[in-house]
């Protein structure tokens, strides 16, 4: 969590972009991601560098080298660095920046360098050379004093993961095709449901800015991590980010290199996603820019674990949709659901959020979703989720499915959750009531023989009676509500106290009238 300094300086640096003239937030984010990544670069070279001194390896810088201006000169790479610009003039640092630094880190290859593969049709917009001095100026002041915490015991990256994270948050309207950020709560208690492990791949196919492979990498780090380590999050999930069991350097390289897998078809999301994962430690996030609905995509049967929460508006065009999907429809929601089925392998894991509808709604194509997800799949369990999580971006009610591939559907174990532990307004401020850790720890403890009183938040259903009511999976079908016994009076005691009140008011009204005469 951003100490209250930290979060002070973030929020100043949005404001400065908002009053220089930037005031989409996307783009905003997008145009710190760059310099965030620019500075990333210098501090990672200079890490290479310190490393190289101490085991005598050979290092050979990204500065390395020449490289050609606008006007064909040819200068030196360390000018291109960040702890070099910083210092030049205004007007200068902001052509130098724009003409030569941007143009670097778009090309650079040398490293493996993700991010850069994803800014060919990148656009450096900052328009003003104060904009740019204020903005490096705050980043500086913000990891002059992430070093400050970092003495007080704070990892480095949990502290660069946060203040990224914090960036994201402010992202306060929904995207085209109902793309908005999955709460961080929200997330983790899914993760912490489905489960993931050490050594499972672990696949988003409509990843956005990376928050459920971001929770699937804290997750499996808090399973490796030493309860002295560990500690109550905000939103009551235990948590541990320091991995500390992890003794192996080959399971580090694994975890930070072949786990953790993404997709997305807006290649500004691609790169916000990318340097979320960067920033909180993920070295090679393997994200990529694709529409896993299109015929283009053609992975399954690869993952062990899938997790989503795909755009609920949007269409896909019938002519570009992938054969792999059978569900007759262009609805993103649903055809996204199936794609999830297909990239898992079998026995492979899922947790995906759908809009209410898609459990009771009677089109042919849900009703024969929730038929793949009952006939072909283990539907473990359904959360229902209230209306106001994902405000402000949108008041839907939703839900979450866990389920796994090829398992036999017995019974299906449903959570009705009240609340979240923010308030449901477009305010969403902290409150007491939180439902999460309950949710998590009734999901460990579930007992098909103990869990059947449907007053209750959380109960089984057989799959006998969904099958009955026609794969209906609204949770409104299934609980019953406990009505309380009310006591009353016998009606002659009523009428009794309703005569001696109507005497008092007599005496009342008889009293007054004698006061007037």
């Amino acid at each position: 969590m951003l100490s209250g300094i930290l979060r002070s300086r973030t929020d100043a640096l949005w404001d400065k972009f908002w009053s220089g003239g930037i005031a989409n937030p996307l783009t905003a984010i997008e145009q710190i991601s760059y310099l965030l990544f620019m500075r990333r670069l210098d501090a990672l070279d200079e890490k290479e560098r310190g490393d190289a001194e101490f085991t005598g390896r050979e290092f050979k810088s990204l500065f390395a080298g020449k490289y050609e201006t606008r006007k064909g000169a040819r200068r030196s790479r360390e000018e291109l660095r960040w702890g070099k610009f910083r210092h030049l003039p205004a007007e200068e640092m902001l052509d130098h920046v724009r003409d030569n630094v941007f143009p670097f880190i778009k090309t650079l290859k040398n490293g493996g360098q993700i991010f850069t593969q994803y800014m060919q049709d990148a656009v450096f917009i900052i328009p003003k050379a104060s904009l740019l001095v204020e903005a490096v100026g705050i980043i500086d002041e913000i990891y002059a004093e992430i070093e400050r915490e970092q003495q007080a015991g704070q990892g480095f990256q949990d502290v660069q993961g946060d203040l990224y994270e914090h960036l994201l948050s402010e992202i306060a309207s929904a995207g085209k095709n109902g793309q908005f950020r999955t709460p961080r709560h929200i997330i983790q208690m899914i993760v912490s449901l489905v489960d993931p492990r050490l050594g499972e791949g672990i696949c988003d196919p409509a990843c956005g800015t990376g928050g459920f492979l971001l929770g699937a990498f804290q997750h499996i780090l808090t399973q490796h991590t030493s309860k002295g380590h560990r500690f109550m999050g905000e939103d009551g999930i235990e948590r541990g980010l320091v991995g500390d069991n992890l003794g192996d350097p080959r399971q580090w390289k694994a975890l930070k290199e072949q786990t953790f897998f993404g997709y997305d078809f807006d290649t500004t999301m691609v790169r916000i996603g990318l340097m979320n994962l960067l920033l909180h430690g993920i070295d090679h996030p393997q994200l990529g820019y694709k529409d896993t609905l299109s015929k283009s995509y053609t992975e399954k049967d690869r993952y062990d674990v899938v997790l989503a929460n795909p755009p609920f508006k949007g269409s896909i065009d019938k002519g570009d949709l992938n054969e792999d999907l059978r569900l007759k429809t262009t609805k993103t929601e649903l055809l996204f659901v199936n794609r999830m089925i297909n990239l898992l392998r079998l026995g492979g894991r899922a947790g995906v959020i759908v809009p209410d509808g898609v459990l009771f709604g009677s089109s042919n194509a849900r009703r024969d979703l929730r038929k793949m997800l009952i006939e072909e799949c283990e539907l473990q369990g359904i959360v229902k989720m209230p209306a106001g999580v994902f405000k402000p971006y949108a008041g839907v009610s939703t839900a979450a499915l866990i389920f796994v591939k090829g398992g036999k559907t017995e019974r299906v174990w449903y959570y009705d959750m009240q609340a979240d532990g923010y308030s449901l307004d477009d305010k969403r401020e902290k409150v007491a009531e939180n439902d999460i850790p309950d949710v998590i720890a009734r999901w460990k403890a579930r007992d098909p023989k103990g869990d059947t009183d449907r007053t209750e938040k959380a109960f089984f259903v057989p799959v006998e009676e969904i099958r009955e009511n026609k794969y209906d999976l609204a949770i409104n079908r299934y609980k019953e509500t406990a009505y309380a016994e009310s006591k009353h009076e016998p009606p002659s005691e009523i009428l009794k106290r309703l005569r001696e009140t109507e005497g008092q008011i007599r005496g009342d009204l008889d009293t007054l009238e004698e006061l007037l005469r």
